[in-house]
């Protein structure tokens, strides 16, 4: 059984141009966060999956000399199809997807992810349906024989721009789980981990120049620790917490309704 992880990463990003490749403390972001998927016992082969235009590049240049990590390049748009094939060459049984704009991921929740998947029949799960870490902690694991069916069926053109909603608007056609926080807490509309904005950019930047020195294994934990003792930190990007891609598809999307999102005033 093989398992394979599929960030899907481009220097194209229209609201925050390069953004994977914005350093912090001599690293760019896309190395910070694969050194962190690196730090989980399930992660398995992970794979970068860029686009065949010539500006990334320097995507597959940065990883070059890296025997952990392998570079698929595949579709600009189609990134359904960018997923399935990277997958298929790699000859998965298992299949990830953790967006490449997700640095402060806490490797212990995509183990607790895995190991949910692992232990039970499903084809398809996520901790994000509906979300409850923060924003920026996003795992989804599905069967590629799901996946497969997907790249098969899916038709709409955010179910091939999204990757997955086509699993969990489909609950008829997949076995569907989804793993939430243990702890009962809810913080996905409240903190905001990822990277989308300048001010994300400068959140990530002030929470590895905290944490990082002295512990590059820092926890989720770790860093909610850090905002409640450094407030100003979390205010840096506060105002986009809540703030992702649903916002634009509710009209089209069966499954998420209005709560799980929030329009940027």
């Amino acid at each position: 059984m093989k398992i394979v992880t599929v960030v899907q990463a481009r220097v194209g990003s229209t609201r925050l141009p390069n953004k994977v490749m914005k350093t912090i403390l001599s690293k760019t972001i896309l190395e910070l966060m694969v050194e962190r998927l690196l730090q989980a016992k399930h992660i398995g082969q992970i794979v970068i999956a860029t686009s065949e235009h010539a500006e990334n590049d320097i995507i597959e240049d940065l990883f070059r000399n890296n025997d952990k990590i392998v570079v698929f390049r595949g579709s600009e748009l189609d990134l359904l199809d960018r997923h399935y094939q990277a997958a298929k060459a790699l000859q998965a049984d298992i299949v990830a997807k953790i967006p490449s704009d997700c640095p402060l991921i806490d490797p212990k929740i995509i183990d607790d992810v895995y190991g949910y998947f692992l232990s039970h029949s499903v084809d398809f799960v996520s901790n994000l349906h509906p979300a409850t870490y923060p924003d920026g902690n996003d795992v989804e694991i599905f069967r590629f024989s799901a996946l497969e069916k997907a790249h098969l069926e899916a038709q709409k053109p955010l179910e091939r721009e999204h990757t997955t909603p086509y699993f969990w608007e489909n609950p008829d056609k997949f076995s569907l789980a989804n793993f939430t926080w243990p702890k009962g807490y809810d913080y996905s509309m409240s903190h905001r981990f990822t990277i989308d904005y300048l001010e994300d950019f400068e959140f990530i930047k002030a929470v590895f120049e905290a944490l990082y020195p002295s512990n590059p294994r820092f926890s989720l934990e770790d860093i909610l620790d850090l905002l409640e003792k450094k407030p100003e930190i979390y205010q840096i990007n506060a105002h986009f917490a809540g703030v992702n891609w649903y916002r634009n598809h509710l009209d089209e999307l069966k499954t998420i309704d209005a709560s799980k999102t929030k329009k940027i005033d």
